[in-house]
């Protein structure tokens, strides 16, 4: 569904492309164009304004992350119940890559600046070891760069990137979001853990403030929790949902606008 967020709050267009449960879904650069995954394996690019597919592929296990690579807007990752992560490109409808870990899903993506190098982050945590929570990849020879980046025994179902810093977040199910390095080898940052809200199995999104200043994440008791970035300190909470608030995310040109959700399904714009 696509919403009218800032005058009327309703509804707009629907689209039906999928025949199971939409997982990720993902504007394109342009704004005209929506990339959509779910549970029944398939990908497609929708037409915002004519609602026909310009891309449609069937996928081998059911998509759980999407990504468009930060430069080439033809390319994007898409991730999910699977050992695998693959690449496509939209102009061919073709794979272009396939990424290869012992995992058994794929949680999240996220590219670093220009898009050399990506994360993923999986379910892979043993009762003994952490290693492949977080992978670091190299996006052209889809050989592995680190796998031993997170050590502590939580899973982490969301990462996002620092707009103006080399740095990323990644959310974990320790109830706190830990900060890192977006250099090799990608250290943690062990002064600094964004504490306070709680995670408790849902995959609770996180993300920055346009200038870097606020981190943002939902919280799991459907409050909305605003971290200053470099204290680390809880600067402001809303009572948001009822039930889990599973994601919160800025307007990409007005920041005062804040949109969040809940399991339930409901969506709330916030100024």
């Amino acid at each position: 569904k696509v919403w009218d967020a800032v005058d009327t709050g309703c509804c707009l267009k629907t689209y039906s492309c999928h025949s199971c449960a939409v997982r990720a879904a993902r504007w394109s650069s342009c704004g005209r164009r929506i990339l959509s995954g779910g549970f029944d394996s398939m990908l497609h690019l929708t037409d915002v304004e004519t609602g026909k597919q310009i891309f449609s592929s069937k996928n081998e296990f059911r998509i759980s992350a999407l990504k468009f690579h930060p430069t080439e807007s033809n390319i994007f990752i898409c991730g999910g119940f699977s050992p695998e992560v693959k690449a496509w490109d939209v102009r061919t409808s073709k794979m272009l890559r396939v990424y290869k870990a012992a995992v058994q899903q794929t949680l999240d993506i996220l590219f670093l600046p220009e898009g050399r190098e990506f994360l993923t982050s999986t379910d892979a945590v043993s009762r003994d070891s952490a290693d492949r929570t977080i992978i670091a990849w190299d996006f052209q020879s889809a050989a592995k760069i680190s796998n031993q980046i997170f050590h502590e025994r939580y899973t982490c179902p969301s990462l996002t990137l620092h707009p103006k810093e080399s740095m990323f977040v990644a959310q974990t199910n320790g109830n706190y979001m830990a900060l890192f390095s977006a250099q090799r080898p990608y250290r943690i940052n062990k002064k600094k853990r964004y504490e306070g809200h709680k995670v408790e199995g849902f995959a609770v999104g996180c993300e920055f403030s346009p200038d870097g200043t606020l981190l943002v994440t939902g919280s799991s008791d459907g409050k909305v929790f605003f971290y200053s970035y470099h204290t680390a300190r809880i600067i402001r909470t809303l009572s948001a949902h009822k039930e889990a608030c599973v994601s919160a995310i800025f307007h990409p040109v007005l920041p005062s606008l804040l949109a969040t959700c809940d399991w339930a399904g409901e969506i709330k714009i916030w100024q």
